[in-house]
C-alpha cells in the first residue's frame, strides 16, 4: 500500500496519480490501522487530554485525509469507475462512524475528562470538543441496548447510499437530457456568450448548430434572454422535472422512491435516539433549539416579505402584458420579463455587466479585497498538482507573510462535474509534536467556460458566489484552533457556518471591492460610475421575490422533517410542496413542477431540517456588516477583530458568543431587512 497516493503521510494530495482503484483499498487500511489503535484508548486507564484527545484527533485526520481527494474527485471528476469506487466505501465510512458514536468506552473516557480535575484547567476549544462529543454520541445512540444500536448501525448505513444515489440521479439526470437548435430563429435575444458556449457544446457533441443543457449556465441563458417562449417552456419542462416520473426522462432516474426512504430513516433515526422528529433531532447541534424557534423565524419573515413580494409580481405580470400582450404569466416566463424589466427600468441588464467581471480578473480582485480586509496575500503555486487543467493553487499567507493554508479554486463547469457551487476541506489546521498541519480548501463553481480566445464572464451574480464561497474558504483556512475537531468549520453550528460566506457577499456590492474586482475584458477598464449606479439601484429589484423563495424552500425543507410518522406515502413530498406553495408563493407554479426530486441540500446534502440556517444567518452577517459601515468598509481594526473572533476561532466556542464578542451585542434584525430592501 505504500505507494497507494491517497494514503501519504503529508503534503498535499497527489491528484494526478489518484485512480478509481486506489480508492477502496487506501480506505480499508486507515480504517483497518483506525480500529488496531481504538482499542488501546478504549482501555486507556486514566484518559488525558494528551494520552487519549490528541491520538483520537490523529486517527481522524488521517481518515479525512485520505477520504477527502476520493469524496472531491467523485463530486468533480464522476466516472463510473469512480462513483463505483465511491458507493462501495460509503457502508465501511458509516459503519466506522457508527461504531465510534456508539463505543460506550470511549464516551466514558470523555466523561471521566468532563468531571475530571483537570475540566477547569482545559482552554474554551478544548471544552468545547469534549462536549461536542459527549453530545455526539448521544445523536448517535451510545445509550441505546444492543438491538437499536444494530438497527441504527444499519439505518445510517443506508442513508449514506441513499444520499449518494439521489445526487447520482441529479447529476445523470442533468446530464441525459439537451436541445439542439437549428433554426436560427429560435436564438433570438439570447446573448453571445451563450451562443459561444452553445456552439462550443455542439461541436463537442459533434452536433450542427447550438446545443442548450441543463447546466446552469446554459439553462439560464435561454430561460432569462429567449424570445423564443416555446424554447423557454421546453427546457424548463426538462429542469423541472429533472429525476422524477415526468419529464423527457420520465422515471429513468427518478428520486421519488429515494426521497422517501430518505425521510423514512431520517425519522426512524430520531426516534431511535428519543426525538420526536428528524427537525428535533436537527437541532441538537444548532443555533435554534426548537423547531417552534424556527418555524417562528419563518413564518415572521414570510409575514413581512410577501406584501412586498405581491406588489413584485403584480408589477411584472403588468408589465408583461404591457409589452407583449401576455394575460397570464407561466413559470418559464418569469425569469425573461424579470430581466427586460430590470432593463427597461434601471438601464441594467446581467448581460451589460458581464464584460466587466472576466473570471480571471474576478478572482485576482477578490484575493485583493481580502488583503485589504485582513492584511493576507494569496499566490498562486507554480506546477501544482491538480485534478484538472482548469483548477488553480493558492497558498495563503498572514500580514506576517507565515503559511496559513492552501485553497483549491475549481470554477467552470464541465460533463462529469456535480452542479452549483460550494466550499469542501481536504484537511483542517493541526498542532502536533511541535508542528502546525497547514489547513486546505477547496472552492468550485460553476460558471460558463473559457472558450477559444475568449475568456469566462462572469454576472455580478456570478460575482457574488464567488465571494460566497470565498468566506467559507477563509473561515476554514484562517482559523488559529489547533485541535482539528473545532478547527475551522468544523464543529460550527449549522445555522452559523453561513455567517461567513453571507458576510462576505456585501463587498461584491460596494464601490471599494468592485474596484478591485471589476476590469473590462478587452480594456481593463474598472466598472464605470454610471454602471455601479445603476447596479446599487436595481440591488433590492425583486428582493421581496427572491426572499419569499428561500422561505418557501426552508418552510419546505422544515415541514418535510417535523413529520413524525415513519409510513409516509410516495406523494407525500410533492403534497407538501404544492401545500407550502399554498400558503406562501405568489407565483405561478405548474403542478408537474418536481422541484423537491433535484433539491439536493436537504436530501443529500447536510441541510435536512436546516435549510433554514442560509436566512438565520444572513441576519449575523448583515449585523456584523453593518460595523464596517459604521467603521469604513475596508477599517483594518474591525477587520481585525472579525478575523480573531468569527473567523479564527471557528468552532471552538459557541456561535453566539463569538458573535457577541464581534458585534458587542447580540444580533438584530434591521441590517437584515435594510440591506434586502424590506422597510424596518
Amino acid at each position: 500500500m505504500h505507494d497507494n497516493p491517497l494514503l501519504a503521510p503529508d503534503g498535499l494530495p497527489r491528484f494526478s496519480e489518484i485512480r478509481a482503484v486506489h480508492i477502496e483499498p487506501a480506505l480499508d487500511s486507515v480504517l483497518a490501522a483506525n480500529r488496531a489503535q481504538l482499542h488501546a484508548l478504549e482501555t486507556c486507564a486514566a484518559p488525558s487530554w494528551e494520552n487519549f484527545i490528541e491520538p483520537l484527533e490523529t486517527l481522524h485526520d488521517r481518515l479525512h485525509r485520505a477520504w477527502s481527494p476520493a469524496a472531491h474527485l467523485n463530486a468533480v471528476m464522476n466516472s463510473p469507475a469512480i462513483r463505483k469506487a465511491y458507493n462501495a466505501c460509503l457502508p465501511k465510512l458509516s459503519d466506522y462512524d457508527t461504531e465510534l458514536g456508539q463505543n460506550t468506552a470511549l464516551q466514558q473516557r470523555y466523561l471521566s475528562l468532563r468531571h475530571g480535575t483537570a475540566w477547569p484547567n482545559y482552554t474554551a476549544a478544548q471544552q468545547k470538543l469534549i462536549d461536542d462529543a459527549l453530545r455526539d454520541f448521544r445523536l448517535a445512540g451510545v445509550d441505546l441496548p444492543a438491538d437499536k444500536k444494530a438497527r441504527f448501525r444499519a439505518a445510517m448505513q443506508e442513508l449514506a447510499t441513499l444520499e449518494a444515489k439521489f445526487d447520482e440521479n441529479l447529476l445523470d439526470a442533468t446530464q441525459g437530457w439537451y436541445k439542439q437548435v437549428s433554426d436560427p430563429a429560435q436564438l433570438a435575444g439570447i446573448p453571445e456568450t451563450a451562443l459561444q458556449l452553445a456552439r462550443h457544446e455542439a461541436a463537442n457533441r459533434s452536433r450542427e448548430g447550438h446545443v442548450f443543457t441543463l447546466d446552469y449556465p446554459s439553462y439560464s441563458a435561454v430561460m432569462n434572454h429567449a424570445d423564443d417562449r416555446a424554447l423557454r417552456e421546453e427546457m424548463y419542462y426538462a429542469y423541472a422535472t429533472r429525476a422524477s416520473d415526468l419529464g423527457p426522462n420520465a422515471g429513468r432516474w427518478d428520486n421519488t422512491a429515494t426521497m422517501r426512504d430518505l425521510l423514512r430513516l431520517r425519522q426512524e433515526i430520531a426516534g431511535l435516539t428519543g426525538f420526536g422528529n428528524y427537525a428535533e433531532y436537527s437541532l441538537a447541534s444548532k443555533m435554534a433549539k426548537t423547531p417552534a424557534e424556527v418555524l417562528e423565524f419563518l413564518d415572521g419573515l414570510v409575514r413581512r416579505c410577501r406584501p412586498r413580494a405581491q406588489q413584485e409580481f403584480a408589477e411584472l405580470a403588468e408589465y408583461a402584458h404591457w409589452r407583449d400582450r401576455l394575460t397570464a404569466l407561466a413559470a418559464w416566463d418569469l425569469g425573461y420579463y424579470t430581466e427586460k424589466l430590470r432593463e427597461e427600468r434601471f438601464g441594467l441588464s446581467q448581460e451589460m455587466l458581464r464584460p466587466y467581471f472576466p473570471a480571471e480578473h474576478v478572482r485576482h480582485g477578490l484575493f485583493a479585497v481580502a488583503q485589504r480586509l485582513y492584511g493576507i496575500t494569496l499566490a498562486d503555486v507554480p506546477g501544482a498538482d491538480v485534478w484538472h487543467p482548469d483548477v488553480k493553487l493558492y497558498a495563503l499567507r498572514d500580514a506576517s507573510h507565515t503559511l496559513r493554508g492552501y485553497l483549491y479554486t475549481d470554477l467552470y463547469t464541465r460533463p462529469g462535474k456535480r452542479g452549483g457551487a460550494w466550499m469542501d476541506d481536504a484537511l483542517s489546521r493541526r498542532r502536533f509534536a511541535g508542528h502546525i498541519q497547514t489547513p486546505i480548501a477547496f472552492l468550485t463553481c460553476n460558471f460558463p467556460p473559457p472558450v477559444g480566445e475568449s475568456p469566462s464572464l462572469l454576472t455580478h451574480d456570478d460575482v457574488v458566489t464567488l465571494f460566497h464561497e470565498f468566506g467559507h474558504c477563509l473561515h476554514h483556512l484562517l482559523t488559529q484552533v489547533d485541535y482539528p475537531s473545532v478547527a475551522g468549520i468544523n464543529g460550527v453550528a449549522w445555522d452559523a457556518v453561513e455567517l461567513p460566506s453571507q458576510f462576505h457577499e456585501n463587498f461584491a456590492w460596494t464601490r471599494e471591492g468592485l474596484a478591485q474586482v471589476s476590469g473590462h475584458y478587452q480594456s481593463s477598464e474598472p466598472l464605470p460610475e454610471a454602471l455601479y449606479q445603476k447596479l446599487v439601484g436595481a440591488r433590492h429589484f425583486h428582493s421581496g421575490l427572491f426572499l419569499l423563495r428561500q422561505l418557501e424552500f426552508g418552510l419546505l425543507d422544515f415541514r418535510l422533517y417535523t413529520q413524525a410518522d415513519a409510513n409516509i406515502g410516495a406523494d407525500f413530498v410533492q403534497r407538501t410542496l404544492t401545500e407550502v406553495r399554498r400558503d406562501v408563493s405568489v407565483m405561478p407554479v405548474p403542478t408537474w413542477n418536481r422541484f423537491a426530486h433535484s433539491f439536493s441540500h436537504i436530501f443529500a446534502g447536510g441541510y435536512a431540517a436546516g435549510y433554514y440556517s442560509y436566512l438565520w444567518a444572513e441576519v449575523l452577517a448583515a449585523d456584523a456588516y453593518s460595523a464596517f459601515e459604521e467603521a469604513g468598509i475596508f477599517d483594518r481594526a474591525t477587520g481585525k477583530r472579525f478575523l480573531d473572533t468569527i473567523l479564527g476561532q471557528g468552532g471552538s466556542r459557541e456561535a453566539m458568543e463569538l458573535f457577541v464578542e464581534f458585534r458587542g451585542r447580540a444580533p438584530i434584525l434591521d441590517p437584515f431587512l435594510r440591506l434586502n430592501g424590506i422597510a424596518v
